[in-house]
Order: C-alpha cells, then structure tokens, then sequence
C-alpha cells in the first residue's frame, strides 16, 4: 500500500498529526529512530495539564484559544481526561500574586475557605482563598501517548525506521533544529513524587514570585511536581536547586509532602522558536510542525488540526484572529 504522509517524531505532535490525518482517511507512516515514546523525549515528562484560561496568564491570545479545544479532541480519541478543573494559590505573603493573575486571566472565580474546602479538603484548612478555574481539564501524559500509539496501531500505522514515503511531516521537536535555525530549547525540570497522606483531585497552581509550582494528581496518592523553566537545550541534569525548590515549594502548599517518597526526577528541553508561538511551516517540500514549548498536550491537538487542513485541503493555518 502506498503511504500518503510519513511522520517524523513519535512525540505528541508528531502522534496527533499522525491520528487527525489517519482519522481522515490518509495512509500514514511515523519514523521515530527511538522507537515509541519514552524518557528520550520531552513529551513523555510533561504535566498534561489542559488549562488553557490559567495559560492566559502569561501566553499569547492564540495558546488560550487553540487549547480551549484540546480536552474535548483526547476524549474524542479515547483518551481518559479528567474534569475537574484546577486552582491557583497564593501563600499570605504572595496574596497580590493571586489578584494579578485573577486580572491576566478568564473564566475563573475567586472562592473562599469553604468553598475551597468543599473541593480540596487538604488545602481549605491552610489557604483562605483560590481561583477556580472550573472548565479545565488535566490528562496523564504517558497513558494518552500509549493510548494514540495503541490506536496507530490497530490501523495498521506502527512505528518504524523505514525509508518515508510520500509527503515528509517533520514533527522531531528539538531535532528539527537542523532545518529551523531559530529554534531554540527551554529547559525543565520535574519531579513525580508518592504522597498517600497528601489527597488532590485536580492541578493546582501555586504562585510565586520566583519559583511557582504546579502539581498534578496522577492518582494513587501520585503527584507530578513542575516545572523549572530555563533557557537552555541541554536535555539532562537536573540541578539540586532546581529540585529543592519544586520541593520546598510543595511542602509550603501541604507539609504532608514532605514525608513524600521521591519516585522520579526528569529533565528535557521544550522547542520553542523566539515568540514562544508554535508553527506550522513549509520549507524544501517537507512541513514542519514545531515550537509547541511547555503547551504540548494542550496545542497538539489544534496544530495536527491545521496541519491536516493544510496537507489534504490546502487550507493555511491561522494562528492569529479573532484578536479584539
């Protein structure tokens, strides 16, 4: 069988590229020379949150809009995303923290000690207020690229090493910097941690000056802590500052984390160009889909969207519209 569009990169692009274009009726190979996702790549350690309004903070207006659409597109394809909404916290002393980004932000109500404590139990009894950002939604990152790589897979789309065939898709993330000249990498840092003591049904975002933090409920008393972000390619080495900052940080929002077992430490580096925008480009008749940096799971979605529209229909992508 003839192969319409092969894929380069097994990571959350290139794996949502691949779905929407075979969801279309395309015939689709993906080339990875590491093989199905894991620790070699930055999707695998991200935190799978989708919040796009707790994004507006400090995203451009199209990360907000694009995203709005991601939580429904992974339950389209069977992917279990929680519904839970998130919070944002402030500690007393960082209290201004939490008004500024009530005013950068959307959708979002400001609740009180017992509303809080009506949804977390743990933190209504250490924080006075919250924002509650109640139409977001958070997935976990490794089931939801096994579960896309599961499906590939029943249509017959594996991943290979083979020669592509047809037309090239280059979705390789920081690789790409071989063709995209100005494509840089961002740095971070996480660590997944074991807290039974500790009970949290949705992300949190805790604010601060220099070292905010968010953690991310994995269940089973699991919890990813993130993430540093610093300008840098490098790829590995976690930094003990780093660590003991995500850490201290999260004992500051609950002292229960501190009996906490340390399950992992991951550290890669997002593909970002200058603009900290994504895009979908054209050059020597291969497309390239890059520079999701820290919006993976929430823009993957939108960006194999147009890039399908692009490749079947000719349709150019629109990144920036609708702007008041």
């Amino acid at each position: 069988m003839s192969v319409d569009f092969t894929i380069k990169g097994a990571g959350v692009a290139g794996l949502c590229v691949a779905t929407e274009l075979a969801r279309r009726g395309a015939t689709v190979r993906v080339l990875d020379p590491n093989g199905a996702p894991g620790e070699h790549g930055c999707s695998w350690w991200a935190g799978g949150m989708l919040a796009p309004d707790c994004e507006g903070e400090v995203a451009e207006e199209p990360v907000v809009r694009l995203g709005r659409g991601a939580a429904a597109w992974w339950a389209a394809q069977g992917v279990d995303v929680t519904y839970n909404g998130s919070l944002v916290l402030a500690l007393g002393r960082d209290r201004k923290e939490l008004d500024r980004f009530a005013r950068r932000t959307e959708n979002h109500e400001m609740i009180d000690k017992a509303a809080l404590s009506a949804l977390e139990p743990h933190l209504g009894e250490r924080f006075s207020r919250a924002l509650y950002m109640e139409a977001e939604a958070h997935l976990n990152p490794r089931q939801a690229l096994a579960h896309l790589v599961s499906e590939l897979a029943q249509r017959g789309i594996e991943i290979t090493t083979a020669d592509p065939e047809g037309q090239v898709i280059d979705c390789r993330g920081l690789a790409a910097r071989d063709s995209l000249t100005d494509l840089r990498g961002v740095k971070g840092e996480m660590v997944v941690l074991r807290a039974p003591d500790v009970t949290l049904s949705r992300p949190i975002r805790l604010l601060h000056p220099r070292f905010p933090l968010y953690i991310v409920p994995r269940g089973d008393g699991i919890f990813m802590l993130g993430a540093t972000q610093i300008e840098s390619g490098e790829r590995s080495r976690a930094t003990v500052r780093s660590v003991m900052e995500l850490l201290n940080t999260a004992y500051a929002l609950h002292p229960a984390f501190g009996e906490a077992e340390l399950l992992e430490i991951g550290v890669d580096a997002r593909p970002a160009f200058p603009d900290n925008l994504p895009q979908i480009t054209s050059k020597g008749g291969i497309t390239y889909v890059n520079g999701l940096f820290r919006h993976g799971y929430l823009l993957a979605p939108a960006m194999a969207q147009m890039t399908a529209e692009l490749v079947m229909n000719g349709k150019q992508p629109e990144l920036w519209k609708d702007v008041a």
